[in-house]
């Protein structure tokens, strides 16, 4: 070959590589354009439980500000099932281009894989963790007839009646199950787990004086509390609530360090482009902190978090730790 025809060939490869790049480059740009007018259609926000509970309140604020702040239109669909598994796994299984989103709690996300086998999907590997949003403590709620006034009390009635008392709980594998159970290990003491359908009918049995306690979400709590028709002995997160300052935290009432919080996050299907996450988690901090978001939070008593998208896999790691634990080493079983 002569130094001409090599010259060619060279040009030529050069060409075809050039070529391949620039397909490459014109391949990438619609997916580009797409993901910056994002959102072009509707999106929908999986809330994997019946409406009017904390997890739906916390999602359809959260989706009224994003249709204004990202120009789009953010609707809810309650898909309730499963301890959240039903509505989580539809997630898993949608296309990961932005459009179908879920919030989902606690429960759903760290402690429904070490109680239900086998799970839908994977749930280390089915989702793209957008940010953690906000956090919802509890009240240890006890009837005023019961003559408990303090988390002493609670604590000397179950040693004096051992397994005789009992806790009502809106399922298995919930934070209302998990949390008493963590309260019930560290204070030393047993007491029988009434499961039922839900917050509401949890929260009637407690009424009716058919269970002896019951950890109730603080917006749920907050008017029966103040009618006296129920007694908080605690609460569950690290503060104490400023709509109840005289309720002291369960840490303050004897359980050094225990805390347990219902906390919400918003995920996307594993695969969603990653500026389409950025995009997601900065609204979602946005709209967070907007003022009249934030209002109707503080009124229902639930802590604005806002975390990035960096920072929520560490939290989900040490959550799964946390009530993976609890669940092996007190034997707890879905049921």
């Amino acid at each position: 070959m002569t130094d001409q025809e090599g010259r060619a060939v060279a040009l030529g490869r050069r060409g075809l590589l050039g070529g391949a790049a620039a397909l490459g480059l014109a391949g990438a740009m619609p997916a580009m354009a797409q993901e910056a007018a994002y959102p072009t259609r509707a999106v929908t926000v999986i809330v994997p439980f019946a409406p009017g509970g904390s997890t739906d309140f916390v999602a359809r604020l959260l989706a009224q500000y994003l249709s204004t702040s990202l120009s789009g239109s953010f609707v809810v669909e309650n898909r309730a099932g499963g301890s959240g598994t039903v509505g989580h796994g539809a997630l898993a299984r949608a296309r990961p281009d932005g459009y179908t989103l879920d919030v989902a709690p606690t429960g759903t996300f760290a402690v429904a894989p070490f109680l239900f086998s086998p799970l839908p999907y994977d749930n280390d590997r089915a989702f793209a963790p957008i940010s953690l949003l906000a956090s919802n403590a509890m009240f240890v709620c006890v009837h005023p007839s019961s003559g408990m006034n303090t988390f002493a009390d609670l604590v000397a009635a179950a040693k004096a009646q051992p397994g005789k008392l009992s806790y009502a709980s809106p399922g298995s594998g919930t934070v209302g199950q998990l949390a008493p159970e963590l309260m019930l290990d560290m204070a030393g003491i047993e007491m029988l787990h009434v499961s039922y359908r839900g917050g509401g009918p949890a929260l009637q049995a407690l009424l009716a004086k058919e269970t002896t306690m019951g950890f109730v979400d603080t917006v749920t709590a907050l008017p029966y509390l103040q009618s006296g028709e129920l007694r908080a002995l605690a609460v569950t997160g690290k503060q104490r609530d400023p709509k109840a300052p005289n309720v002291p935290t369960l840490a303050e009432s004897g359980l050094a360090g225990y805390h347990a919080t219902n906390d919400f996050g918003f995920f996307a299907p594993a695969g969603t482009p990653q500026p389409i996450i950025q995009r997601l988690a900065a609204a979602a901090r946005e709209a967070l902190n907007n003022p009249e978001v934030k209002a109707k939070l503080d009124a229902a008593s639930i802590d604005v978090i806002g975390g990035s998208s960096e920072a929520f896999p560490p939290y989900l790691a040490e959550e799964g730790k946390r009530w993976g634990s609890l669940i092996q080493r007190r034997n707890i079983k879905a049921e």
